[in-house]
C-alpha cells in the first residue's frame, strides 16, 4: 500500500477533478452490466436512483459531490482520492459500506444521516479525534489505522456502539502507549477483532480485572447519563401530549415567570417588602388556575379523542358492512354469469346465442346498479355520520374554548387586582420618601422610579400592561391553534370520503366493464 505522503506527492502534479454527472455516468456505466442495464446506464435519463454500488476510487477527486440522486446507494468506494472534507452523503440514508481510506480528512463529520451504515474505513487520513459518528448505531467496522489519533479518551466515546465487533487503529500515536491493547479490551468488551487479530478471551479477562474500579465508574457515569437520557424523552414525550391538548407549560409557573421575564420594572418594585409578599399570593393564586386549565385541557383531549375513535371505529364498521354486502352481490352474480357464459359457449342457434348474451349484458347492467346503489347508501350514511361527528367535535371545542377563556378572566382578575394593590402601595412609598418617612433603604435603580408620580404611576402602568399581554398572548394562542385543529380534522375527513367514494366508483366501474368486454368478446368469437 501507497503511505499517505507518497499518495500526496503524486497526485501534487495532477489536477484535481470535479465530482459531477460525468464521471458518476461513466463509473455507473463501466462498473454496470455490460448487457441491457450496461446499456441503459450510458443513457442520458440514466437513474441513478438504481444504483446499489458505486466505485469512484484513484480518481484524484478533491470534493465529495452530486451524489444526491444515489438515493439506494449501498456501497460507495472513494478511497485513494484528495478528498479534505466529508461531505454531500446526507441522501446517501440506506449507505452500509463506505471505504474513504487514502483520502487528507482531518476531521470526521457529515455522517449524520448514514443511520445504516455498519462498514466504516478511513485508514489513512489526518484524523486526530473519534467522534461525530453518534448517528452510526448499526457501525460494526471501524478502520481508522495511519491517523494522527493520540489520547484514549476516543476509546471510551466508542464504548456507545453495542453493534461494533472489529477496529483498527494501527499506525496511531496511541498504539505507542504501552496500556494501548489492555485499555481497549477492558473498555470495548464487545469488540472480537483488534488491529486485525481476534482478541484473545483470557487477556479480556485480565485487562477487565487491571481496570475494574475505572470500568465501575464509568458504567455508573453511563448509567446516569442514560437515566438523564430517557427523563429528557419522557419528558418530551410528555410535552407532545400537553402540546396535542392546547394547554403545555401551564402545569406550573411558566406563564407567571414569563410576565417577568421581560418586565424590568415589576422585577424592580418587587422588591418593595410588601411587594414581595404580595407577589407570594398573586403567583400562588395564578398558578393554581393554570393547573386548572391544564388539568381541565387534559380531560377535554381524552373526550376529544373518545369522540374520534368512536367515529372512525363506526365509519370501519359501514364500510366494512356496504363491502360484505357488495362481496355477496358479486359473487352470486358471478355463479350464475359463468353458468351463462358455459351455456353461451354450448348453444349452436345463432338466435338463441344471441338472446343470452343480451340476457347477460342485462344482468351486468343491473349488477352495477345494485353496486352504485349500495355505494350511495354507504355515501349517505357516512354523510350523516361526518355530519354528526363535525357538530359534536365543534360542540367540544366551543365549550372548551368558553371554559378556557373565564379561566383566563380569572387570571386577569387578578392581574388587575395585583395592579390596583401595586399602585396603592406605591404612590403610598412615594408619599413617604417625599416625607423622608421611608426606613427601608432603597437600591439606586427603584429609587429612581420614584422620582415624581408620573414616573412610578407609568412603571407600574408598563408593568400591567406586559402581563396582560402575555395573558391574552396565551389565550390567542390557545384558541388559534384549537381552531385550527378542528377546521383540519374535518376538512381531511370530508376529503377523505370523497377520495374514497371515487375509488369505489372507479373499481366498481372498471370491474363492470371488464365483465362486459369479456361478453364482447365471447359474442365476436360466436360471430366469427
Amino acid at each position: 500500500m501507497l503511505s499517505s505522503g507518497k499518495m500526496n506527492r503524486i497526485y501534487d502534479s495532477v489536477e484535481p477533478r470535479v465530482m459531477d454527472d460525468d464521471i458518476l455516468k461513466l463509473a455507473v456505466g463501466e462498473q454496470g452490466p455490460q448487457e441491457e442495464a450496461g446499456q441503459l446506464a450510458k443513457q442520458e435519463d440514466i437513474l441513478f436512483k438504481d444504483v446499489l454500488s458505486l466505485q469512484l476510487d484513484f480518481q484524484n477527486i478533491l470534493r465529495i459531490d452530486n451524489l444526491w440522486q444515489f438515493e439506494n446507494l449501498q456501497k460507495l468506494q472513494l478511497d485513494n482520492n484528495i478528498i479534505e472534507r466529508i461531505e454531500g452523503l446526507e441522501n446517501l440514508t440506506q449507505l452500509v459500506w463506505l471505504d474513504l481510506s487514502f483520502n487528507n480528512i482531518k476531521v470526521i463529520e457529515g455522517l449524520d444521516t448514514l443511520v445504516n451504515l455498519e462498514d466504516l474505513s478511513l485508514f489513512n487520513n489526518r484524523i486526530s479525534k473519534i467522534d461525530s459518528l453518534d448517528a452510526l448505531v448499526k457501525l460494526q467496522v471501524l478502520s481508522l489505522g495511519n491517523n494522527q489519533i493520540d489520547n484514549m479518551l476516543n476509546i471510551i466515546y466508542l464504548r456507545q456502539f453495542k453493534c461494533l465487533r472489529t477496529l483498527s487503529l494501527s499506525g496511531n500515536p496511541i498504539t505507542q502507549t504501552e496500556a494501548y491493547k489492555m485499555f481497549i479490551y477492558a473498555h470495548l468488551p464487545d469488540l472480537v477483532y483488534l488491529d486485525f487479530r481476534r482478541i484473545d478471551d483470557h487477556m479480556k479477562e485480565l485487562a477487565e480485572m487491571k481496570y475494574q474500579y475505572s470500568i465501575d465508574e464509568l458504567k455508573h457515569q453511563e448509567h446516569l447519563r442514560q437515566a438523564q437520557l430517557e427523563e429528557e424523552q419522557a419528558w418530551r414525550v410528555k410535552l407532545e401530549e400537553y402540546k396535542m391538548a392546547f394547554v403545555e407549560h401551564l402545569n406550573g409557573s411558566f406563564l407567571f415567570d414569563s410576565m417577568y421575564a421581560e418586565d424590568v420594572e415589576g422585577s424592580k418594585l418587587s422588591c418593595l417588602p410588601i411587594v414581595s409578599k404580595l407577589l407570594e399570593v398573586y403567583k400562588d393564586k395564578f398558578v393554581i388556575i393554570c393547573l386548572n386549565i391544564f388539568d381541565y385541557g387534559l380531560k377535554q383531549q381524552e373526550k376529544r379523542k373518545l369522540e374520534l375513535n368512536t367515529f372512525n371505529e363506526c365509519v370501519q364498521e359501514a364500510i366494512q358492512e356496504n363491502q360484505e354486502q357488495g362481496k355477496l352481490r358479486i359473487a352470486r352474480f358471478e355463479e350464475m354469469h359463468l353458468l351463462n357464459l358455459s351455456a353461451i359457449r354450448e348453444e349452436s342457434e345463432l338466435l338463441i346465442i344471441e338472446k343470452k348474451i343480451v340476457e347477460c349484458s342485462e344482468d351486468i347492467s343491473a349488477l352495477f346498479n345494485v353496486l352504485m346503489t349500495l355505494e350511495m347508501q354507504l355515501v349517505e350514511q357516512l354523510e350523516e355520520a361526518i355530519n354528526m361527528f363535525e357538530r359534536n367535535i365543534t360542540d367540544m371545542v366551543d365549550m372548551f374554548i368558553e371554559n378556557v377563556q373565564s379561566l383566563m378572566a380569572q387570571c386577569r382578575d387578578l392581574e388587575n387586582h395585583h395592579h390596583e394593590k401595586l399602585l396603592e402601595i406605591s404612590i403610598s412609598t412615594l408619599e413617604k420618601i417625599i416625607k423622608g418617612e421611608l426606613d427601608e433603604e432603597l437600591p439606586d435603580d427603584v429609587r429612581a422610579l420614584f422620582a415624581d408620580k408620573d414616573t412610578i404611576v407609568n412603571a407600574v402602568g408598563a408593568s400591567h400592561d406586559i402581563h396582560l399581554l402575555k395573558i391574552d398572548n396565551r389565550e390567542d394562542e390557545l384558541v388559534t391553534r384549537i381552531n385550527s385543529w378542528c377546521t383540519h380534522l374535518v376538512d381531511k375527513i370530508h376529503k377523505d370520503e370523497v377520495m374514497r367514494n371515487r375509488k369505489r366508483v372507479k373499481e366498481i366501474s372498471q370491474y363492470i366493464d371488464h365483465m362486459q368486454s369479456e361478453l364482447d368478446n365471447l359474442e365476436c368469437g360466436d360471430m366469427d
